[in-house]
């Protein structure tokens, strides 16, 4: 899924970082390990002894997950993506590789995994892996610090160096008030389960903002 450099709808959205990519995909994402139980489901719906809708349920848990994560801008569960940067000019110097998703870190734990970094040089097709100990993460800027650009870089490629990584679990997924925010999400996605029209408008109820609006990192 190629995602472009911003503006989804307002409470789907995510303040990205300060970017230099020039676009980036989500290449992997658990989508099917449940957040919520069922029993919280029924719980919150008042669906008591009712097993007629887990099958509709269900889905609409992922897509409620889905929605908190990109609220929030921190993974439930690991996602992965691809990133793609441009030919800077820039040889024999560091050069900095923003990461676009807001990575939740914690005073013993990093927020991503850098699965490889990349690029495509004059002498093949295929990207060439570059080793670990010329890159290092910096999660103050969430971004790679890459010691050099090779000078084998392929200078028709429009994107020729190449970021994998992973956003790992957030901590605050396990958060009561979090999971709070995803039932009342989810509520208003089964009591409106068609396309709003102009005659029937029906908004992410605002509490769902609230509830979850503390937990939204800023990058400004």
């Amino acid at each position: 899924m190629a995602v472009e450099n911003q503006t989804l709808a307002p409470f789907y959205s995510n303040q990205r970082n300060p970017y230099n990519y020039s676009k980036f995909e989500q290449v992997d994402r658990d989508v099917v390990t449940p957040w919520l139980t069922l029993d919280e489901i029924t719980q919150q719906l008042n669906l008591f002894d009712d097993e007629s809708q887990d099958t509709y349920l269900k889905s609409l848990e992922l897509a409620t997950r889905m929605a908190i994560e990109d609220f929030i801008g921190a993974a439930i569960y690991p996602t992965t993506y691809k990133v793609y940067y441009p030919n800077f000019g820039l040889y024999n110097t560091e050069v900095f590789l923003d990461l676009p998703e807001v990575a939740v870190t914690t005073y013993n734990t990093c927020g991503v995994t850098i699965d490889a970094v990349e690029f495509y040089s004059t002498s093949n097709t295929a990207p060439v892996l570059i080793a670990s100990t010329n890159y290092s993460y910096d999660p103050t800027g969430n971004r790679i610090i890459l010691n050099t650009i090779p000078n084998t870089l392929n200078q028709t490629v429009a994107n020729p160096v190449v970021v994998t990584y992973t956003q790992n679990s957030a901590f605050i997924s396990t958060y009561p008030v979090i999971k709070q925010a995803a039932l009342m999400l989810l509520t208003h996605l089964y009591n409106n389960r068609s396309n709003t029209t102009e005659s029937m408008l029906r908004e992410v109820p605002f509490g769902v903002a609230t509830l979850l609006r503390p937990y939204k990192p800023l990058v400004m």
